[in-house]
């Protein structure tokens, strides 16, 4: 088999086709096959209501994944973050370098998080980011968001355009810097938020390019080509992120946050579980965080991914079930 073009799918969010696009040119840079971006809709794109109301793990990536399995594309495209733990038989997974993982503050005035004003209100619509928002500041209002980047910018005044009916009433809120970056909207950042005030999601800032298993023997040249993208420190990071959350058997939507990176043959993981009531309920009411870490040599993906349930396993032990089941 020769590939004349390779189909491509994606979302049609903006921020979706962006990263999907800039990927796509890697791709036919790697191939040299020229490519095509097939939009599909997913449910989390129709659906309305929190992430968890809508189902949760795998409605931005359900619809996209079977049109790859049918052969109606080539290759899918997802953020990382977004991607069911479990493995998919019949795909094979290749994760390009990463970009930056961390969150970011957006503030009305620049402010960062520890300048915004007192009882100061932030959008979000994570739960990990709240439960980290008010351990960091517990002042702050939390206020539930849903919708693309332009329209939560819009609810602290940082972006007016085609929002005539968007709310411009919130101080700040918070976005995963990577997206920021894909979409030039970077200039918008007023903090990025350290680690150790704000672990990401696992997987975040990371995508997933991922391909039929059969391609390896259909057209090797191709399967190679895009196996050229696969970026192991990235891979290893993210397989420990993910083989954390599986074994804390949580999703996409829940209450953890996990980091892991690997430099000189040693992955550094660490991780949080979070008591989802608290940006809901009273200070004094809000149960701390439960956080481990450890530092382990890693040469593959199985290493990465026993370092993530070892890990997992500490956090139980530690307590991290009531956040999880509760």
């Amino acid at each position: 088999m020769t590939t004349n073009q390779l189909r491509i799918g994606t979302r049609g969010s903006a921020l979706a086709v962006a990263q999907s696009g800039a990927t796509a040119t890697q791709i036919s840079q790697a191939c040299g096959v020229p490519t095509e971006l097939v939009i599909i809709k997913t449910d989390g794109d129709v659906l309305t209501g929190s992430l968890a109301a809508m189902g949760g793990v795998g409605v931005f990536v359900t619809a996209i994944r079977a049109a790859l399995l049918r052969g109606e594309i080539d290759i899918a495209i997802h953020s990382l973050k977004d991607l069911p733990t479990a493995p998919q038989e019949g795909t094979v997974i290749i994760t390009p370098e990463r970009e930056n993982p961390q969150d970011a503050l957006c503030s009305r005035h620049g402010e960062p998080l520890e300048l915004l004003p007192p009882g100061a209100r932030v959008g979000t619509g994570s739960p990990r980011r709240a439960a980290q928002l008010v351990a960091a500041r517990p002042d702050l209002e939390v206020v539930d968001i849903r919708g693309n980047v332009d329209t939560r910018l819009a609810r602290a005044g940082l972006s007016v355009s085609d929002k005539p009916d968007t709310p411009n009433d919130l101080d700040a809120v918070v976005l995963a810097t990577a997206g920021l970056r894909r979409l030039n909207k970077h200039h918008k950042i007023s903090e990025l938020l350290p680690l150790t005030t704000m672990l990401p999601a696992p997987g975040q800032g990371a995508l997933a390019v991922e391909v039929r298993a059969d391609l390896a023997a259909e057209d090797p040249s191709v399967f190679a080509a895009l196996h050229s993208l696969h970026h192991l420190p990235t891979a290893y990071a993210v397989a420990a992120e993910r083989a954390l959350l599986r074994h804390l058997e949580a999703g996409c939507a829940a209450p953890v946050g996990a980091y892991g990176h690997v430099s000189g043959g040693r992955l550094k993981l660490t991780a949080t579980a979070l008591d989802p009531r608290s940006a809901t309920v009273l200070p004094k009411d809000r149960r701390p965080a439960i956080t481990g870490a450890l530092e382990v040599p890693v040469a593959s993906e199985d290493d990465a991914r026993a370092a993530g349930i070892e890990l997992a396993d500490r956090l139980f032990k530690a307590g991290a079930a009531e956040f999880l089941n509760g």
